[in-house]
């Protein structure tokens, strides 16, 4: 699904305004079962200081259940939990959503082979997050 992954982020287009994106999103994690717990709009933020951002915005979401058995094991995974989805604009006028890759989370924090099946969780949540980002 991601056009192009590097250094531990996948990245994919999207054909929706920013705002629209993370609209989206907030409803397709919430009917998923997923708490969302922040959205961040940095180019407001930006504005709010007299400065310009193209839109960029950060949708925090997660599931303690998954979670937390993933911190019980390296507690430090906290600082990358709960997920993130960074929508943002670029100079073209393109859309894309950017979030973390699985593999890399688990490098990352050295979490071992019986997290498989959270991780994998984590990876098919995430591509169809960015399956929803990408449909019409």
């Amino acid at each position: 699904m991601p056009e192009f992954t590097a250094d531990g982020v996948n990245t994919t287009i999207s054909r929706r305004s920013v705002h629209d994106l993370i609209d989206r999103l907030v409803d397709f994690v919430q009917a998923k079962g997923a708490t969302v717990y922040a959205r961040i709009d940095h180019a407001a933020n930006a504005a709010s200081v007299g400065l310009k951002l193209r839109p960029t915005e950060l949708l925090i979401f997660g599931n303690p259940a998954v979670g937390t058995v993933l911190m019980q094991e390296q507690q430090e995974i906290g600082l990358d939990l709960p997920l993130k989805v960074l929508a943002w604009e670029d100079e073209n006028g393109e859309v894309w959503l950017t979030y973390d890759d699985d593999e890399w989370l688990a490098n990352r924090h050295r979490l071992g082979s019986r997290h498989s099946a959270a991780l994998q969780g984590i990876e098919t949540f995430m591509a169809s997050v960015a399956r929803a980002a990408t449909d019409g």
